[in-house]
């Protein structure tokens, strides 16, 4: 018998992933990292502005991070795609909750 007949369905559908992928995932990190601490090391852009364009940075270094390092993008992970959906959710609540605490 050959490992062909063998294989299940889940197997025929992976496709091998090169290394092209990593490779490019770890540039673009690397770039967005320098992005920022290029805005920092600068210091004559305005605070406010500063801190959301930091913000903006790191949530699309997360989703990239995410998509390509964790393999997201790929099918059948919907249910953790669904459990970091709902702890961003909860973390936002109570950070809001926390910030209205304080200034109440």
């Amino acid at each position: 018998m050959s490992s062909q007949q063998h294989a299940t369905p889940a197997a025929k559908r992976h496709k091998a992933e090169s290394p092209k992928n990593h490779y490019l995932s770890y540039i673009v990190s690397i770039l967005l990292t320098m992005i920022a601490f290029a805005a920092v090391l600068y210091g004559g852009l305005d605070r406010w502005f500063l801190i959301l364009f930091l913000t903006g940075l790191g949530i699309v270094q997360a989703i990239f991070q995410l998509a390509y390092w964790m393999h997201m993008k790929e099918r059948g992970h919907l249910f953790p795609i669904v459990g970091i959906i709902f702890g961003f959710i909860v973390a936002l609540t109570a950070v809001a909750a926390a910030v209205y605490w304080t200034w109440w």
